[in-house]
């Protein structure tokens, strides 16, 4: 009997330091209709794609810690994986804020936030590329049309409408002019393509530890893979504290804003984050946990529609 057909599996993380479920999951959600990611009054849900097969985890936060409980073939990897999941092995002893009041009462704050490690390469990796050179609402869009085309229903009683990422060979059967009604664009599917071709291999590079350069190097050998998208794939896949988001639209505004009151460049968020070095996502996530807000003034990213090209 298959994994599907028996009962789901559970435990409880606790770990000694607290953890936020909403602080530390944030990087995982791609909008209020994701397919494989949903919070609700109940907890945390969010399906993955095992080595051995789809999976259903929910999480829920109880004062003895964490309930965690999975359904589906995948479901002893993604239990086996929730510590990592929820920033075990994440050390933020070393990172030493205490020149930035902002930054050292932000981390009072939020004492909860951890950096994830999700173990899933090619997925992160396939987002990160729906993401490339577009708008949120765009990529959100995309991700969603295809992974409900094309995905697996979710296992157990995941919420309506949850699906499993597609595996690495059904990717590779999406026809061209889907890609097209989904928006996006032929640079984008063809790395996307190229990134299914090797999918497996990409799965190894979760050996490298967290590691962040390591990986990127391997990620920038497929072609279409930048330093922001491998950089945005080691954040989650593999946990790495050290991996800015050169190249964002937003970010080096942002940064600027927060630590020095004034817009820089990729640059100049380089340099202001140099003094972390080690420790630069761990920074970035920080900033984005104070709520900090950059002025609303300047041009704003125009919505590209590819469907019309």
């Amino acid at each position: 009997m298959g994994r599907a057909a028996e009962a789901p599996l559970s435990t409880t993380y606790a770990p000694e330091q607290p953890v936020s479920l909403s602080q530390t999951l944030r990087p995982l959600s791609r909008g209020q209709f994701d397919p494989t990611f949903r919070v609700e009054t109940s907890g945390h849900w969010r399906t993955l794609r095992t080595p051995q097969g789809g999976a259903t985890l929910h999480l829920e936060r109880r004062q003895h810690g964490v309930d965690a409980t999975a359904w589906g073939p995948g479901a002893e990897w993604a239990i086996e994986g929730v510590p990592e999941l929820l920033g075990s092995g994440d050390d933020w002893s070393e990172l030493n804020v205490s020149s930035s009041p902002f930054l050292a009462e932000t981390q009072r704050r939020n004492p909860g936030l951890r950096l994830l490690r999700t173990r899933q390469v090619f997925e992160m990796l396939t987002a990160a590329i729906f993401e490339q050179k577009v708008t949120g609402k765009e990529a959100r869009h995309s991700w969603r049309v295809l992974i409900t085309k094309y995905g697996e229903p979710a296992p157990g009683p995941a919420p309506a409408g949850m699906m499993v990422f597609p595996a690495a060979e059904t990717w590779r059967r999406v026809p061209s002019w889907e890609w097209h009604r989904a928006g996006v664009g032929p640079e984008r599917s063809a790395t996307a393509l190229r990134a299914a071709v090797v999918a497996a291999s990409l799965e190894r590079t979760i050996d490298h530890g967290r590691d962040g350069a390591a990986v990127a190097k391997k990620l920038r050998s497929i072609p279409g893979i930048g330093v922001w998208t491998a950089a945005e794939t080691t954040q989650r896949a593999h946990g790495d504290p050290d991996s800015p988001s050169v190249g964002d639209y937003h970010l080096p505004a942002l940064v600027g804003w927060a630590l020095v009151g004034r817009p820089v460049d990729d640059d100049g968020m380089l340099e202001l984050l140099s003094a972390w070095e080690g420790h630069r996502q761990r920074v970035m996530r920080l900033i984005e946990a104070s709520g900090f807000a950059k002025p609303r003034f300047g041009p704003r990213m125009t919505v590209q529609d590819h469907r019309a090209h």
